[in-house]
């Protein structure tokens, strides 16, 4: 497969009913040529697909889950996809293939999807390449009229599901309730029951009829669902909730439409009839599916919230050519392109990540990072898309919109999250399996057994109540088993908990990247902490300069900013903004042969010298000699917690820069709170051994390993793995990525590079020590939940089978009608979804709010 090719497809799916459903499309699907994985959410009703798109493209793939029996859309894949439509009807001479040629001509385009019915057009674009107003332009240039159109809303389509559960529960009770009334009221009421105990033709009364009559458009109008989900389950060779439902309820119908032909041909037969029976359950089960759904659409609202941080239109600056503003305009957020400037008012949000080129104010982020304190941003300074502005008035540069945005990356690591199955999920993929199977012959050899005791007068005729016979008591209680065994609770106990933690961890700062992360999560007993950036506040500032060469201090930091300002790492920043104020000139030199050696340093050519920056290994490799009045002043600056960098000129020495980096002021607090809560502490860097054990004292860590390169702190990990600990690496640069990736869990510091963030299995986006024991804890809440969820699932069925199948009744009478089967199988489910949305109210250790109230907090 070429990986130039793969390509992910988001698919809605609808008329799931149970984790059986999900895992059938999910191995029908990875079955199909050009498939590299596919995952299907049973919470979210979402199917993620990586395919090749050489060999198979998103219609086929919506085709192939149609052919299963379910309902699929395609999903918009980037938030950079402008939909629009033809307000006036085309001209003659302009065609489809007009507009799409003309769209096509222009870098930037990538998809078009053209609804010729509705007349709408959706066009996919790069950002940076072409803008939504240019696309508009290119269109309006053939001599049509379009507008804008809001792209299909995710919660409009949950909303509409909820409102057909709703609509079919209000019909199916309409009918129900005089099936209910005629079969278990009026038969109390004299005169009542006379008129309903009117013969029509031979033993058919009255009553019989009106009951027919009512509860046939519940079974196959209502509950025509049920038979579709029975038919799409059965066509793919298992059995779900559905194949349950339609046994129960057929059974009861079938047998009272058997009851009415007798009593129609026949002057003696009289038996009673479950009509009542049949139509309760629809109407309880759809009053449980409504429930349901209602409930599972709150557990991914943290996703909703997000989305609705973006401001619906923005006010775009114009400017003359001295820079003055000379017009505004207020345009939709979906015509913003990079590069305009927009207009932030007081207490209004900011629409897309960009810089500030104009005023002062107070930016509230929380929404974004979980950072409660506002931030002071000013010229110069970025601003995230979706965060609210303060008292002032703010002018902002556009530089990302679409699928770029800060907040669009969050939204889509959330949805990823929750589409993700933590691996205890497969305990119920496997019990769903067989489950339906097995309890269908449960109840069959139930209503077997008891008709056969029946007949053999196992049991005193006193038993069976006076309006049934034998074998309707026998049939009760075969129904009864089929309706209140319920899979869907086992399917919802993991994901609707994952979904619910992810969200709020999302609220918190703490983004976690799916159920094998939360998993992991709680599993680890050990954390392994980098230094710069991390233990420490990763603002590094030059503290002193030791000249060995002989040269004017200015000259020295002209050659070595030149060479650090090509590096990323924070202390090479620190050495840059140190050496910006010697500058005499505008501009560094030149650099060639740039060279970065991870963990160690970095060299080029500056101006015909060979300028070397780094560490004392990396001097050691370069072969470059140092005196022992450098050693000692280089241990003196370690011992006071400093890093001491080297430079060499032309391979001579040059001079040492001290650079101190302060420790994160919740760091020592943090470390105690680890060891409470049993975890243990080390702290692996590149830095120097001095250095190294400065931080740790002065943080309470005891074990630390220095002077260790990306491949050795990955190495030490494995070792760690190696002794029987759960590792938690933390860490924010390139050379931490290696030993992220290698760790159980990789957890990135928000402000870290983007390769960290991406190797990292949970990103801390305030750059905050505190929410490394918020993500511990909330993981360990939310597996402590999907374990009460499965407890309840398990029991729920292990106790209510054996009762619906009359294990109670000999002793004690109790008999579980289908009908209140039917209540306490739809409760099972909403009790699970509802134990899960519980965690919505989690609140962080009251330790890290002792913490916060006594001002332990980032900087």
């Amino acid at each position: 497969m070429d990986p130039k090719s793969i390509s992910v497809c988001r698919i809605s799916v609808k008329g799931m009913t149970c984790t059986t459903c999900s895992t059938t499309i999910e191995s029908t699907l990875q079955n199909m040529p050009g498939i590299h994985s596919a995952m299907v959410a049973l919470a979210t009703e979402e199917a993620e697909i990586k395919h090749d798109a050489k060999l198979v493209s998103p219609e086929q793939l919506i085709e192939a889950i149609e052919d299963m029996g379910f309902e699929a859309t395609l999903m918009d894949q980037k938030s950079t996809t402008l939909h629009l439509k033809i307000q006036q009807s085309l001209e003659k001479n302009i065609s489809y293939d007009a507009i799409e040629a003309a769209l096509q001509s222009h870098p930037g385009i990538e998809s078009i999807n053209m609804n010729k019915t509705q007349e709408k057009i959706s066009i996919s674009y790069t950002p940076c390449l072409i803008g939504p107003r240019k696309i508009i332009q290119i269109i309006e240039s053939l001599g049509l009229n379009v507008a804008l159109v809001s792209a299909p809303n995710k919660e409009d389509s949950k909303n509409d599901g909820i409102r057909q559960y709703y609509m079919a529960f209000l019909w199916s009770l309409v009918f129900t309730i005089p099936i209910f009334l005629t079969s278990m009221i009026f038969m109390y009421i004299p005169y009542l029951k006379m008129g309903l105990e009117k013969k029509v033709i031979n033993n058919l009364n009255i009553g019989l009829v009106m009951r027919l009559i009512l509860a046939t458009p519940v079974q196959f109008i209502v509950g025509r669902r049920f038979y579709i989900g029975t038919y799409r389950s059965l066509k793919n060779g298992c059995a779900n909730m559905d194949v349950l439902i339609a046994l129960g309820t057929n059974a009861a119908y079938f047998y009272s439409l058997y009851t009415v032909i007798r009593a129609s041909t026949s002057a003696h037969f009289k038996n009673e009839d479950f009509f009542e029976t049949s139509a309760m359950l629809i109407t309880f089960i759809l009053l449980g599916k409504f429930l349901l759904v209602s409930a599972k659409g709150k557990t991914s609202s943290a996703i909703s919230k997000l989305m609705r941080l973006v401001p619906d239109t923005a006010i775009i600056l114009s400017f003359d050519e001295e820079g003055k503003v000379v017009g505004e305009e207020e345009l939709r957020w979906e015509l913003i392109e990079e590069g305009d400037v927009i207009k932030v008012m007081p207490g209004g949000r900011v629409c897309m990540d960009g810089v500030v080129v104009f005023g002062e104010s107070y930016v509230d982020e929380s929404m974004i990072t979980g950072e409660p304190k506002p931030v002071v941003k000013g010229v110069g300074d970025g601003v995230i898309g979706g965060t609210m502005n303060g008292c002032g008035v703010l002018h902002v540069k556009v530089v990302r919109v679409g699928e770029d945005t800060a907040l669009m990356k969050i939204v889509r690591l959330v949805e990823a999250a929750q589409m993700a199955r933590a691996p205890v999920q497969k305990f119920a993929d496997r019990i769903s399996k067989y489950f339906v199977p097995t309890v269908a012959s449960i109840s069959f050899l139930t209503t077997l057994a008891w008709y056969l005791a029946g007949r053999l007068g196992l049991y005193s005729r006193k038993w069976i109540p006076s309006y049934m016979d034998s074998f309707e008591f026998a049939l009760q209680f075969g129904i009864s088993v089929v309706v209140i065994a319920c899979p869907c609770a086992l399917g919802l106990a993991t994901p609707t908990a994952v979904m619910v933690g992810t969200g709020v961890g999302a609220s918190q700062g703490v983004l976690i990247k799916g159920g094998l992360a939360l998993e992991s999560t709680h599993k680890v007993n050990c954390i392994v902490f980098d230094k710069t950036g991390t233990l420490t506040c990763g603002k590094p500032t030059v503290v002193r300069t030791k000249l060995v060469k002989d040269m004017a201090l200015e000259d020295f930091y002209e050659l070595v900013g030149a060479v650090e300002g090509n590096s990323e790492h924070p202390l090479g920043k620190a050495i840059t903004d140190h050496a910006e104020g010697l500058r005499r000139e505008q501009g560094w030199q030149e650099v060639t042969d740039f060279i970065s050696v991870t963990g160690q340093g970095v060299k080029a050519i500056v101006n015909d010298k060979q300028i070397i920056v780094g560490n004392e290994m990396m001097m050691s490799g370069s072969n470059i000699r140092f005196p022992t009045s450098i050693l000692s002043y280089m241990t003196e600056a370690q011992k006071m917690g400093h890093t001491a960098i080297l430079v060499s000129i032309d391979s001579e020495l040059a001079g040492v820069i001290s650079v101190s980096d302060p420790v994160k002021p919740e760091a020592h607090d943090v470390i105690a709170l680890l060891d409470k809560m049993n975890i243990k502490s080390l702290m692996i860097t590149g830095d120097n051994h001095e250095t190294a054990k400065t931080i740790a004292r002065e943080v309470g860590i005891d074990h630390v390993v220095a002077e260790a390169s990306p491949e050795k702190k990955a190495d030490k990990i494995k070792e760690l793995q190696k002794c029987g600990l759960r590792i938690g690496m933390i860490g924010d640069g390139i050379n931490d990525s290696p030993a992220l990736a290698v760790a159980d869990v990789g957890m990135a510091i928000g402000a870290g590079t983007d390769i960290a963030i991406e190797a990292a299995d949970i990103v801390l986006m305030r750059s905050n020590l505190e929410d490394v024991v918020t993500a511990i804890d909330l993981s360990r809440k939310t597996f402590n939940r999907i374990r009460l969820n499965y407890m309840w699932a398990l029991l729920y069925n292990v106790m209510s089978i054996p009762i619906a199948a009359g294990a109670l009744f000999p002793l004690t009478g109790f008999r579980l009608p289908p009908w209140v089967a039917g209540i306490a199988m739809a409760a099972s489910s909403v009790s699970v979804v509802c134990s899960s949305l519980s965690l919505k109210y989690y609140k962080r250790p009251r330790e890290l709010n002792f913490l916060q109230m006594h001002g332990v907090k980032a900087q």
